[in-house]
């Protein structure tokens, strides 16, 4: 995929913008998403939900480690279920919108569901580019189609989608300007999913290990409220907020037993352990 340096500086706004998308373009052989999303060729960019399967970690010692990959990959596409089951009804006709669409997994899982057409938007050139390689792959590529565009300002036209969602990267951009641009593309009664990591404001500023996750993935972790502040703000009213965070947990202790551990999971067990940070999904309608 090749961009023109005016259409880049287009969607690129400012330093923080540049320094998130070139972190995403060269950390491209990032084993913890190929190799997970080599299990059955479903690439995600996020976390998982639920209960490991301990049985992974026995047996022999020569599959080991192919066992936990898989068992990770299984935790991480039942997050995006999760995160599906709350986009509320649904049509073939209706079309949706992935805020930071990553290698496409989870726009990939909805079009297999719902039927109905996707668009993903990525300020990394070469996520969107795999990303659509993937939708041609399967065959989706006239129904799931992946930009090169900033989710703050993607140039679709007003009330076109029937539901958002946004997996893990609201972390990136600024809430309210973020929930302006969403509040415009949805139609009334539209539903907007959101699951993210955020701070808890009860425990005052952020902790070292909430910190210490900001500056492995070059983001701003926002506080829980500044969530509600922005939703509040653009006409987007929550329906359900639900605490994922127990159940995010073992994703992270079965992680870090694995060679694809990266140093930041002791990060995120500490930080959901002490109560700095919380792992929420909130869906939220249009009004």
């Amino acid at each position: 995929m090749t961009t023109t340096p005016s259409a880049t500086a287009a969607v690129l706004r400012t330093e923080f913008q540049k320094a998130v998308a070139a972190y995403w373009n060269t950390n491209q052989q990032d084993p913890v998403n190929l190799r997970l999303g080599e299990v059955d060729d479903l690439y995600h960019h996020h976390y998982g939900l639920g209960d490991y399967n301990p049985s992974v970690l026995e047996g022999p010692a020569a599959t080991r480690e192919q066992r936990i990959i898989e068992e990770m990959h299984r935790l991480e596409t039942a997050q995006a279920d999760v995160l599906l089951d709350h986009l509320g009804a649904i049509t073939p006709q209706d079309r949706l919108l992935d805020g930071g669409s990553g290698r496409g997994g989870t726009s990939v899982m909805a079009h297999q569901r719902l039927g109905c057409a996707v668009d993903g938007v990525s300020i990394s050139e070469y996520q969107v580019g795999f990303a659509n390689e993937q939708a041609r792959k399967r065959g989706i590529d006239e129904s799931v189609k992946f930009h090169f565009r900033n989710m703050l300002d993607t140039g679709f036209e007003t009330a076109s989608r029937r539901a958002i969602w946004t997996n893990e990267t609201t972390m990136y951009v600024d809430l309210f300007e973020l929930f302006g641009e969403f509040s415009r593309l949805l139609e009334f009664g539209g539903r907007y999913v959101c699951i993210t990591g955020c701070s808890n404001d009860v425990k005052g500023l952020r902790s070292k290990a909430v910190s210490r996750i900001d500056e492995h993935y070059t983001c701003n972790i926002h506080p829980r409220s500044a969530y509600f502040k922005a939703l509040a703000a653009n006409n987007l009213t929550p329906i359900s907020v639900v605490d994922l965070t127990p159940a995010t947990i073992p994703y992270w202790e079965l992680r870090a037993k694995s060679e694809v551990a990266t140093g930041i999971e002791e990060a995120f067990l500490t930080a959901y352990k002490e109560g700095s940070f919380h792992y929420l999904l909130i869906a939220a309608d249009r009004v």
